[in-house]
């Protein structure tokens, strides 16, 4: 899928709207292991996967790294707070397979939200449904629901990510550590 008909599953957009989207991207391929940004480092571009797969994950206090979520095909992915508040990020987003990418500028990305209404509704519906109506009950169902469940909750949400994602993985997504989670295994297999 290209962008700009990701974009038209939020909002429709302007034949010029489609257009100037399409003369800031640029395409580019990224290896497993490599980042499309570290902790740290000021963000200034959002990421469209046409292929591949990405972790989006921090650093914990003890130094484990917790991924907070898988990205796949036909997902937008970026460090939004630090390019809002152009501070370094507190996430890293890294590349653990092999993927084709779309890469829209923030900046420019946004001049155009301001001149084109049509690209502001996408970009807010996006939010909405992204940000908050889907990710509001799995950040509430994370706190209060046993290893276990999650694990079957995460197993029912993406059951094409398990032949993709190392085990060690999905016990970071989960917040529990990959001996819980072979234990879980053990119990359900």
């Amino acid at each position: 899928m290209e962008i700009v008909d990701f974009f038209e599953t939020y909002h429709s957009l302007s034949a010029d709207s489609r257009k100037m989207v399409n003369q800031l991207v640029q395409n580019k391929s990224y290896s497993k292991g490599e980042h499309l940004i570290r902790i740290g480092e000021i963000a200034n571009s959002y990421y469209f996967l046409k292929k591949g797969l990405v972790a989006y994950y921090y650093i914990s206090p003890e130094g484990d790294q917790v991924i907070k979520r898988f990205f796949t095909e036909n997902s937008f992915v970026a460090s939004t707070a630090s390019i809002i508040t152009q501070q370094p990020s507190i996430f890293a987003i890294e590349v653990l397979e092999d993927c084709e990418i779309t890469v829209l500028p923030a900046h420019a990305f946004r001049e155009l939200m301001l001149k084109n209404h049509d690209i502001a509704i996408f970009h807010i519906n996006y939010l909405e449904k992204n940000w908050v109506v889907d990710k509001e009950p799995s950040e509430i169902f994370l706190k209060h629901e046993t290893a276990k469940t999650r694990y079957i909750k995460w197993l029912d949400d993406n059951p094409t990510l398990l032949l993709r994602v190392k085990q060690h993985h999905i016990a970071s997504a989960l917040g529990i550590t990959p001996t819980q989670l072979s234990r879980i295994r053990k119990e359900l297999f």
